[in-house]
């Protein structure tokens, strides 16, 4: 089945100065060698010697592709049947040889990007307008996603004959909006109309962990709107309505627990995976209930989202606690997190603390010794506060750690 890609491309390149692309037309060579270079670096599943069918098909893809690009600018008669069927074959030949279409995304993505480096120095020493510079770039990354649209059609041509092909083109659907949505929504649509799947604005993504000796996941109770990959070592799914969708696995999931993502716009698909896979991390296995909704815990997983941020965020923060010894740190830790929470007297933070009112106010001279000035900054305040935050966040996480500074 062959579904028809609309190419915005070509029209955008039309509307280019025919001399562009003239003056374009010597250093096609060029930007196709610094295309294959990048991909062979950059993408292991092409990292194989340029020899046989591999090596032709590579080389020529590259030529093409930036031959093609260049032909298209000032000109609207330029055919494009020949170009739309070599793609096709192309996607059919990556079925065959048993790749994927992550890595086929994913070389036309790094690919387009070596391209335009090699000729955006030469585009600039023409003295064209900043808008028809603007729209050569455009036209480039448009023209790429079209490019991998096509090649789609011709790897599910192949893929339709081969048994199971519309699971596996909603996992290979799951893939590529997990990993790169931004800049893909026509390979996205192309593919999702070969997985029988309406495309969403928005979605959620749910991270899955199973434990030892539990049975299969339950995706019998799951909607067809659904996507999902059980079967990697980080099993996730898609969903675009996770309240309603979810519901049915609140009794069902025997050994399983999920991290459901926020509700975000298709593209932030990356961000939100990560999001609630970390979530899981940072749930306890006895958490009430087998789904961990991250929009509940919001607060906690931004100021955890990078331990490393944390880290750089105490540092400069709370660097005067440097030179104490780790009792001190953890007792003016809790007093100034106290006073920063609070911003009451020695006997309100006495009470919230346990101790007596003039152990308080020893430990808050100490601080205004420390801390100075500082104290009295808004921004300052701010990063003290979120940087003592995440420290008692992280020591209730990994109680084995110790204290601030152990």
């Amino acid at each position: 089945m062959v579904f028809v890609v609309e190419y915005r491309s070509f029209g955008m390149l039309a509307t280019l100065p025919r001399s562009l692309g003239e003056e374009l037309r010597p250093y096609v060579g060029h930007a196709a060698a610094a295309m294959i270079k990048q991909v062979q670096r950059s993408v292991s599943a092409y990292s194989l010697p340029l020899r046989g069918v591999f090596g032709r098909v590579l080389v020529v893809s590259c030529e093409r592709a930036v031959q093609h690009y260049v032909d298209c600018i000032g000109d609207p008669d330029v055919p494009h049947d020949r170009w739309i069927e070599f793609y096709r074959l192309r996607g059919r030949t990556e079925f065959a040889e048993g790749r994927g279409l992550e890595p086929l995304h994913d070389s036309a993505t790094v690919g387009a990007r070596a391209a335009w480096r090699a000729m955006r120095p030469i585009v600039r020493g023409l003295r064209v307008g900043p808008d028809v510079i603007a729209l050569a770039a455009e036209s480039v990354f448009v023209y790429v996603d079209e490019l991998c649209a096509t090649t789609i059609e011709g790897y599910q041509e192949a893929e339709a004959k081969a048994a199971g092909a519309i699971p596996l083109r909603r996992r290979r659907l799951l893939e590529l909006i997990s990993q790169a949505p931004e800049g893909s929504a026509c390979s996205i649509a192309s593919l999702a109309k070969g997985a029988g799947w309406r495309v969403p604005e928005t979605a959620a993504m749910v991270a899955l962990q199973r434990t030892p000796g539990a049975p299969g996941f339950p995706a019998h109770l799951l909607d067809d709107t659904v996507l999902h990959d059980l079967d990697s070592t980080e099993p996730y799914l898609l969903t675009a309505d996770p309240d309603t969708d979810l519901a049915p696995l609140k009794d069902g999931m025997d050994g399983w627990r999920a991290a459901v993502s926020p509700v975000v716009p298709l593209t932030d698909s990356p961000a939100a995976l990560r999001t609630a896979r970390r979530a899981l991390l940072l749930t306890s296995e006895d958490a009430p209930g087998p789904i961990v909704w991250c929009r509940d815990h919001l607060a906690t997983l931004w100021l955890l989202a990078e331990d490393f941020l944390g880290a750089e965020l105490a540092k400069q923060s709370l660097d005067p606690f440097s030179s104490l010894s780790e009792k001190q740190q953890a007792r003016l830790s809790e007093t100034l997190l106290a006073w920063l929470e609070t911003r009451g007297g020695a006997p309100d933070i006495a009470q919230r603390l346990g101790v007596h009112p003039q152990t308080v106010r020893n430990r808050l001279r100490q601080l205004e010794d420390l801390f100075g000035d500082r104290l009295k900054d808004a921004d300052d305040r701010l990063g003290m506060h979120l940087a003592l935050r995440a420290q008692r966040l992280m020591r209730a996480l990994r109680p084995d750690e110790g204290e601030p500074g152990s």
